[in-house]
């Protein structure tokens, strides 16, 4: 047992063999209060370890074949995946049913695990479905956890939340947790939880294990300047950040021409094919994942080195986000910012975070590199082999 935190047997020895050496800031905060079945509001940034921090109380106080007990509410696939993973670990030697439910794949096996469900992770839309279908038991529901919250309504889930809660009896135990608390945040707190109990943490980004720079470049050389950083950086695992689904591609598309080993991953991508850009990346068959921001939440993957953001996000939270990725568990980490003209305003809101400290690098010498347009893929390629070029390859203009 870890000092401060008293679980039972079965989860301490899951906690020892996961390699826990010491609780978090959050975790040691929170979950006595969960244990002791109050409402919390825990405000972290990602990297905190909050899933552990609501994962392990709930395990514990859940009874195995009582029925459905536990719904854990998060907005994306990956995330519902990335939940559903961590609590089976915490699980290991407790009889448990812990089911993921979220859209893109048949419903049909999760109707099945939904029968024998202790504890659910699931994104709302799915949800409803199941509650629309008669497909889910709501009834003995005890607990709720709204995880990712601001990200949550930020994606216009507010309404199917506040839709779902009315389905649940109103003697429950109510978690939310949030990196901000926005007024759709605050509104569902006011509403839908009985006097909680506030958790704040201040920013997770720890200045001596995660550094943070830009280099102010023109936009027609910014896929230069990658290409440089990528060969002369010897980078470990590496994000690279677009803002949208056709960058990502594009950027992609480049990189493999380039001889890089890579995966990618954004919304436009079927569930399948995510999952497996997310395994391959996540057990080192590939060392770079260009991404859109779908994966700037949810997603614990160990020894990422580098996070390179080649377009700028619009607001400092979804930047902190991003970051998350790296400099985890104690590791050391480097943020690469690449800035052209376009990204001006966004990178002026993004430092309006008094805790950011991003620091100007002046330009390396670097080979110019053409970055080509490629063909809008109407289906999501299924491997490397099925990216084209246009006959006519011409310096690619962005288009936001």
């Amino acid at each position: 047992m870890m000092e401060g935190i008293h679980l039972p047997e079965e989860l301490n020895k899951a906690v020892q063999e996961l390699g826990f050496l010491e609780f978090t800031e959050i975790q040691k905060r929170t979950i006595p209060l969960i244990q002791q079945g109050k409402d919390v509001i825990a405000q972290s940034h990602t990297g905190s370890g909050k899933t552990a921090a609501f994962g392990l109380p709930i395990i514990e106080k859940t009874i195995n074949g009582k029925g459905l007990q536990v719904l854990i509410l998060v907005p994306t696939r990956e995330l519902c995946e990335q939940v559903n993973s961590e609590m089976h670990k915490f699980a290991k030697h407790k009889r448990m049913n812990i089911i993921p439910v979220y859209g893109g794949v048949s419903i049909n096996p999760q109707i099945d695990k939904l029968r024998s469900a202790d504890i659910m992770v699931g994104t709302p839309g799915r949800t409803l479905d199941h509650i629309q279908r008669k497909t889910i038991q709501l009834n003995k529901v005890n607990v709720l956890v709204l995880d990712e919250a601001d990200k949550m309504f930020e994606m216009g889930f507010i309404d199917d939340v506040k839709k779902i809660i009315s389905y649940l009896k109103q003697e429950r135990q109510t978690l939310l947790f949030s990196a901000t608390i926005s007024s759709q945040v605050h509104n569902i707190v006011k509403n839908h939880m009985k006097n909680p109990i506030l958790i704040k943490l201040t920013s997770y980004i720890d200045g001596k294990k995660l550094v943070q720079y830009y280099y102010d470049v023109p936009g027609r050389d910014k896929f230069s300047l990658l290409f440089h950083l990528l060969k002369n950086e010897s980078p470990g695992l590496t994000i690279i950040f677009c803002a949208t689904r056709r960058m990502v591609d594009v950027l992609s598309k480049n990189l493999y021409k380039q001889g890089f080993n890579l995966e990618k991953l954004h919304g436009g991508m079927s569930q399948n094919r995510r999952k497996e850009a997310i395994d391959n990346f996540y057990n080192n068959k590939t060392d770079i994942l260009v991404a859109s921001d779908v994966a700037a939440r949810g997603l614990d993957i160990k020894n990422v080195s580098h996070i390179i953001n080649y377009d700028i996000p619009k607001t400092s939270n979804e930047y902190i986000h991003r970051i998350g990725r790296t400099a985890r568990a104690g590791n050391e980490g480097k943020v690469i910012s690449l800035l052209s003209e376009s990204d001006y305003d966004n990178f002026r809101k993004v430092l309006e975070d008094r805790s950011l400290t991003v620091v100007k690098l002046e330009l390396p010498e670097y080979k110019k590199v053409e970055m080509v347009r490629v063909e809008r893929e109407r289906n999501n390629f299924q491997n490397k082999s099925h990216y084209h070029q246009t006959r006519s390859p011409r310096k690619f203009n962005r288009r936001r």
